[in-house]
């Protein structure tokens, strides 16, 4: 017996209910530049969040933390939403990661602020956008649908650029 690891309806719905509520040209480009951004400052808040010690990981105890946990889950939505935009996200994850280690390690050797100012200087000036960019709409999307597009605008996002280079047509 075998698994179905995607369903055509649910990317489907989820895609169109996005798109629903993102249909101005003023709002769909707000959405390009804080999508990336808004998934990257909560990776990296996550991040920056320390993980308690836990003797049974032995001396791989530095390489879980609560970024590597939302990762897991992540991945694992995605995955089973579309196999298919799951890569590209994964590949932007592995970007964003580089980025945060790059961020750690200058703060490390002295230079910025705290690993958790840099991204909520960028998380909330994007979000603030994204409330802007809903003002443009003709129905501002409720509170419990604007914690839904934290989770699913990345699929909106890759859908669009895969479409846009000719992955998906």
């Amino acid at each position: 017996m075998s698994q179905k690891t995607s369903s055509p309806n649910l990317i489907g719905k989820i895609l169109s209910q996005f798109s629903a509520s993102h249909s101005t040209a003023v709002n769909k480009l707000i959405h390009y530049i804080t999508i990336p951004l808004v998934s990257f400052s909560v990776l990296a808040l996550a991040w920056a969040t320390p993980f308690p010690f836990l003797s049974f990981l032995g001396r791989y105890n530095g390489f879980i933390n609560w970024a590597s946990i939302l990762i897991g889950f992540a991945v694992y939505y995605y995955y089973r939403v579309s196999p298919l935009l799951s890569y590209g996200i994964l590949l932007m994850i592995f970007a964003f990661s580089g980025l945060i280690v790059s961020l750690e390690k200058f703060h490390s050797q002295g230079g910025g602020p705290e690993m958790h100012i840099i991204p909520l200087l960028i998380l909330l000036p994007a979000l603030l956008a994204q409330v802007a960019g809903h003002r443009t709409e003709k129905a501002i999307p409720s509170a419990s649908s604007s914690m839904r597009s934290l989770k699913d605008g990345p699929l909106w996002l890759m859908n669009v650029f895969f479409r846009r280079i000719g992955i998906i047509n």
